[in-house]
């Protein structure tokens, strides 16, 4: 018999029970937050450090009167020429901002490069144009048969040249191993109606043309810095037989996603009404958007830091910070601009809609932008200390995206993640020290990219040997599963952020009916640059430059300084009264931050999170999303043929299969192991026959073998090898990338004896005659 129909006042009583679920769930994320940021925000009694501190200052003071009025006449000395100094630091960094504006904000680029490809002379025109990095001549030749490797920068504001601004940076590292070096730069003015989709189909026609310079050479690998990095994984998506491996530094995907009281950056899109500010920005600009507006925000996130403390460390240490600190302003203080359809596509459909890791961005002709479509392995380099884009914001699209570690697997897909423990945003491009580290091993490791079986793979650096010049890092893919990126990204999920792209999406469209035509009508080109001009941004580097009159004596007074420099012993009682000054005046900015994004948390959580709970947000939105992540089948067809072919193959099938049984039975591998598989698969018979991707499809076929039919694979080998030549042969290839039993671990010594026994061989393969 059929349920009966729901009455309305059941009906009406199951939407109170709703509703009242969702406001207690607000209520406890609410008072999640706040009761964080309290705890936080709660004066701690001083520790011992500080003890420690405040009792070394006073025994620098427990001198005779006589000492500390000599102490206090260098110091006073040293103070005053370490002024002038700064002065004239900042009247240099005035100068270089005035220079490179009106050279139209060149790539900050050390290396010398040469265009390739000019977007602005495409049918589609935009401001993006492929450069060819020439090596300096101190550096190997490029073998044009080696993997090219590709870099594009953030376009977050600034300009781009911040991969290879320096030596030791991104660029270096492929240089040295002789690869072919591009990068993706884009100038200051955008190209009339631009968006961000003509970008990608730029970028797509880049990748084309460096395929057709470098015929025997791999798949490139296609780098994504910050911004750059979404734009890295729409390339993939758009064009995923174009690319090698896609590794993405500090790039955020997942814009919702982060740790409740730390993470303030999310929450400004919500609490500014939505996407209209920049909107308005764009109008007032005449239809062009500012990069200084971003880069203010950039810098409102640690005001200790960029307001005071890296200023105060120029002036400490004027004698040797000047060119590290004129050398990144050149970048930093480059301002470039976004056309109006630019801007409004990334607030809407990334800082505020969070469509790209639910697979709902339009990529024309009713196509939409999916990650799983993305089938070149892709690397993610993240960090804890970046409150810019945090680890949940670099790594969450991974859980939002795949159900589990399975399915990655089973779509033969490669994901391997890398984790920082403190360095910053911007350290991960610029820090030489991560160059030489991180970025170096991300490069080794993509050279053997294709010995890599699919699935999720944490990249441990465990420790290093040798020093200098010969130092070397014990690297480790670890196998990881999705449970673990859902620990690492914080928060799972808010309603409160589908609150703010359904208040976002009400307000633009009030904002483009009834404001943006007057706004539109009344800009001018003139107004616009005037006002781009009066920028605080700018205008506080042209009153320190040559422009500013009361400048003019700096340059005389510094090159006196100079001359007659005597700086303070390091052990001055002065000099550390100074820096106990200067930190209590960052901690004092850091409070102040503190509180003002407790309340910008607080408020964020009480507004939407009390919109989402009366359900604002509706249902849609989350059923739009998992509609979208499920658009490409869980049991995709070739699942079906793996099945089929679990009995077929033959020496090539067997040896990467047992190798892919051995690897997840230890749960993960070495780059030992890595670079000995690699060996065997390009250098010896029958895979050296074979084209690299004849040799990947292999390697995803077996995998999805062994994922979905582990004991039946195993049980296949002796079809795959049916004579025992070819037995022992196979066994032996394994035990040699597998490396010493001793080494193997339990699960992977049982997994090889098993293979042995399935085979018919004895306790040990034989060797190969």
């Amino acid at each position: 018999m059929p349920p009966l129909p729901s009455s309305p006042a059941r009906e009406m009583i199951e939407k109170a029970a709703e509703t009242t679920a969702r406001i207690l769930d607000q209520v406890r994320a609410l008072t999640d937050v706040t009761g964080r940021h309290a705890a936080a925000l709660m004066p701690s009694a001083p520790g011992a450090a500080a003890g420690e501190a405040a009792k070394d200052l006073a025994a620098r003071f427990a001198r005779t009167p006589a000492a500390l009025a000599q102490d206090a006449q260098a110091y006073a000395t040293d103070a005053a020429q370490r002024l002038i100094l700064f002065w004239d630091v900042m009247r240099e960094a005035g100068n270089n901002f005035v220079e490179h504006e009106r050279a139209g904000c060149p790539p900050v680029l050390v290396f010398d490069f040469e265009t390739v490809v000019d977007g602005r002379t495409l049918p589609r025109p935009v401001n993006y144009a492929l450069v060819r990095i020439v090596p300096p001549a101190d550096y190997l030749p490029t073998d044009a048969k080696l993997r090219p490797f590709v870099i594009i920068d953030p376009r977050a504001g600034h300009g781009a040249g911040i991969g290879g601004f320096k030596s030791d940076s991104q660029v270096g590292v492929a240089l040295r191993r002789g690869h072919p070096v591009y990068f993706v730069i884009f100038f200051r003015e955008p190209e009339k109606g631009q968006t961000i989709l003509d970008v990608t189909a730029a970028e797509a026609t880049f990748l084309t043309r460096i395929a057709e310079d470098h015929p025997k050479a791999p798949k490139p690998v296609v780098i994504g810095n910050c911004q750059g990095g979404w734009a890295t994984m729409m390339l993939g998506a758009a064009a995923p037989d174009a690319v090698g491996a896609l590794v993405l530094n500090g790039a955020p995907l997942s814009y919702w996603a982060g740790e409740k009281g730390r993470n303030p950056m999310r929450y400004l899109g919500g609490l500014a009404g939505g996407g209209w500010p920049a909107a308005l920005m764009a109008d007032l600009g005449n239809g062009k958007f500012d990069g200084a507006s971003l880069v203010a925000n950039f810098e409102s996130l640690s005001p200790g830091n960029t307001w005071f403390k890296k200023y105060f460390d120029l002036y400490s240490k004027v004698d040797s910070e000047a060119d590290r600190f004129l050398e990144f302003e050149r970048w930093w203080g480059g301002y470039f601009l976004m056309t109006s359809d630019e801007i409004r596509w990334i607030v809407d459909n990334l800082f505020i809609g969070n469509r790209f890791s639910s697979g709902t961005i339009a990529s024309g002709g009713g196509e939409t932008f999916n990650m799983r479509e993305v089938k070149a392995p892709v690397i993610v380099f993240a960090s804890a200390g970046d409150n810019i884009t945090p680890p949940g914001q670099a790594l969450r699209w991974i859980a939002d995206v795949y159900r589990d570690e399975q399915e990655i697997k089973s779509l033969g897909q490669t994901i391997v993640y890398l984790v920082h423990d403190q360095i910053g945003h911007l350290g991960i491009f610029v820090s030489g020290a991560v160059a030489k580290k991180e970025h170096s091993e991300i490069a080794t490791t993509l050279e053997m990219i294709e010995a890599v079986a699919p699935g999720l793979y944490e990249m441990m650096i465990t420790g290093h040997g040798g020093s200098g010049a010969n130092e070397e890092w014990q690297v480790e893919l670890v196998e990881r599963k999705i449970a673990d990126i859902r620990t690492l990204s914080g928060e799972a999920s808010n309603e409160a952020f589908p609150a703010v792209a359904k208040i976002s999406e009400m307000n633009q469209h009030l904002y483009d009916v009834l404001v943006s035509p007057l706004v539109r009508q009344m800009a001018t080109e003139a107004g616009a640059e005037a006002r781009r001009q009066l920028s605080p941004m700018r205008t506080r580097r042209y009153m320190f430059s040559d422009m500013n009159p009361f400048m003019m004596p700096v340059r005389a007074m510094a090159n006196m300084a100079r001359q007659h420099r005597a700086p303070a012993a390091a052990d001055n009682p002065f000099v550390a009264l100074e820096k106990a000054w200067a930190d209590g005046v960052e901690r004092s900015l850091d409070a102040w931050r503190d509180v003002r994004d407790g309340w910008m948390e607080t408020a964020f959580h009480a507004i939407y999170g009390g919109l989402a709970a009366v359900g604002v947000t509706g249902d849609d939105t989350a059923a739009e999303a998992e509609a979208a992540r499920r658009s490409v089948s869980v049991e995709p067809a070739h699942h079906g043929e793996a099945r089929a072919r679990v009995a077929t193959g033959g020496y090539a099938e067997a040896v990467i299969r047992m190798m892919i049984l051995l690897a997840d039975a230890r749960g993960g591998v070495r780059r030992s192991r890595l670079a000995r598989s690699n060996t065997l698969l390009t250098t010896e018979a029958p895979f050296v026959g074979m084209s690299a991707a004849a040799r990947q499809a292999v390697i995803r076929e077996q995998t999805v073998i062994v994922t979905l039919m582990r004991e039946e694979a195993l049980a296949a080998l002796p079809k795959l090898l049916p004579s025992a030549a070819d037995r022992r042969k196979a066994l032996a290839a394994v035990e040699h990338v597998a490396g010493p039993d001793e080494e193997l671990g339990d699960k992977a010594r049982e997994m090889l004896g098993r293979m042995r026994t399935t085979l018919g061989l004895g306790p040990k393969a034989a060797a190969v005659a």
